[in-house]
């Protein structure tokens, strides 16, 4: 360890320390990729995931999030606690995260949108993927009221999928389906990739690994969209899908998209209460505490393609406690 190194976890100690003083730093990734995406460049790779790893595990110590947030309630979470998770279920979280928490021997906690496993595509996918695959040229989708946009270029397309994505999630579930649907058709004859997502047996391995599985719900909706008893329905159907998988018990939670306030609501947070879980996790970013709500922890995504920064950036998150 550097002496560098060895500053930041005497500033990760000081700013979480042992005990009831202690805050939990629960980071959230979604893929990671064998190499760099052309179209999202700054997307975790295996190599950068590798890196992060690494660096995490020599600053922070790292521990399953059901353990985590059980002794954070308690009051016994060690100095310096941080947490791994997964977000919706891709294939690479399998083939290619799995192995590289098994080599740091981190563990990690996967949340699952189970109408995607075993060959479903999440909606982003087909339009990110539609897109990618679309001629580099203007193109009018005003008819799905999706507007103009152009394609002309990686970084175009990129700017493109951006803004058709932050019309489209917030749609309910059927219409969302439908009109990505029709917007692939309409960008692309080619078929569409088929094997994003996890498939059944790799949900087994995660498990067997020692890895925790949560929940996501089924098709991933806004859940400040729906009304309570399609908020009940969509978890209840996910929980129930993966309880029949793994033949185990699911207390874990993660809001989709997760921003607190327009992604989900109070009302939606005492759902999942009222449902048994244990606790849930958003994506607004701080660290835990023992005074925050264990049904809204923070996460914090790790952004920069800088490595130099990854470890000062999990610090300043740290400073931040949310309740």
């Amino acid at each position: 360890m550097s002496l560098l190194e060895a500053a930041y976890r005497l500033a990760a100690r000081g700013l979480s320390p042992a005990g009831g003083r202690a805050r939990l730093s629960i980071l959230i990734y979604h893929r990671v990729l064998p190499e760099a995406d052309p179209l999202f460049p700054g997307e975790t790779t295996a190599a950068g995931f590798d890196q992060e790893m690494g660096l995490l595990k020599r600053v922070f110590a790292v521990l399953p999030l059901g353990e985590a947030v059980a002794r954070l309630k308690a009051g016994t979470l060690p100095a310096r606690a941080a947490c791994v998770t997964f977000d919706d279920g891709y294939a690479d979280n399998a083939t290619h995260a799995l192995p590289i928490l098994g080599k740091h021997g981190l563990p990690a906690c996967f949340f699952i949108a189970t109408a995607y496993l075993d060959g479903g595509r999440m909606f982003n996918d087909t339009v990110i993927e539609a897109v990618r695959r679309a001629k580099p040229e203007p193109v009018d989708l005003g008819r799905f009221g999706l507007g103009e946009h152009d394609l002309s270029s990686l970084d175009a397309k990129a700017r493109a999928i951006a803004a058709i994505l932050s019309q489209v999630k917030y749609l309910p579930p059927d219409r969302r389906d439908d009109t990505v649907a029709g917007l692939a058709a309409a960008l692309t004859g080619a078929a569409l990739p088929t094997d994003l997502m996890m498939t059944t047996a790799q949900l087994h391995a995660l498990r067997q690994a020692g890895m925790e599985i949560g929940a996501h719900t089924h098709r991933h909706p806004i859940l400040a969209k729906l009304g309570p008893a399609a908020v009940r329905a969509e978890i209840a159907e996910n929980v129930a899908v993966l309880e029949r998988i793994l033949g185990r018990r699911v207390g874990l939670f993660a809001y989709p998209n997760g921003k607190p306030g327009s992604d989900y609501l109070p009302q939606q947070a005492a759902i999942v209460r009222e449902l048994g879980f244990d606790a849930a996790v958003s994506t607004r970013w701080g660290a835990a505490s023992a005074a925050s709500d264990p049904f809204q922890l923070p996460r914090f995504t790790p952004w920069s393609r800088d490595k130099a920064r990854f470890q000062p950036q999990l610090l300043r998150n740290l400073a931040h406690s949310y309740f």
